[in-house]
């Protein structure tokens, strides 16, 4: 197997979830829809995927092999994924607090 999709299988396997997670991320709430949260949420997904391929590099070379090979990727999946949502996760609260909620704030009065 080539050695750059070896080390980075977990990552190319869970990119099609990924996608998904991060469309849904896109998409809600759907207001308010400004340039704040287009780059908001622009960092946040590069962020999301970049903490993820981190993960996978780090996981994939500091893995113990003592249970086997398949540890490697086993750990890889595991911290992407939880790299991945952990961003996704802040970046939600983080939105929610600092531009959808003043943003309706602004709307009431």
């Amino acid at each position: 197997m080539n050695t750059f999709i070896e080390v980075n299988l977990a990552l190319i396997l869970f990119l099609p979830w990924f996608a998904i997670l991060a469309a849904l991320y896109w998409i809600y709430p759907r207001t308010p829809r400004n340039a704040r949260r287009l780059a908001f949420d622009v960092a946040s997904l590069v962020l999301a995927v970049l903490a993820a391929a981190i993960g996978t590099q780090w996981s994939y070379h500091n893995a113990d092999l003592g249970s086997g090979a398949i540890w490697r990727q086993v750990l890889a999946s595991t911290l992407s994924y939880a790299a991945f949502l952990l961003v996704l996760g802040i970046a939600f609260y983080l939105r929610q607090r600092i531009i959808i909620v003043p943003s309706r704030d602004v709307g009431t009065r």
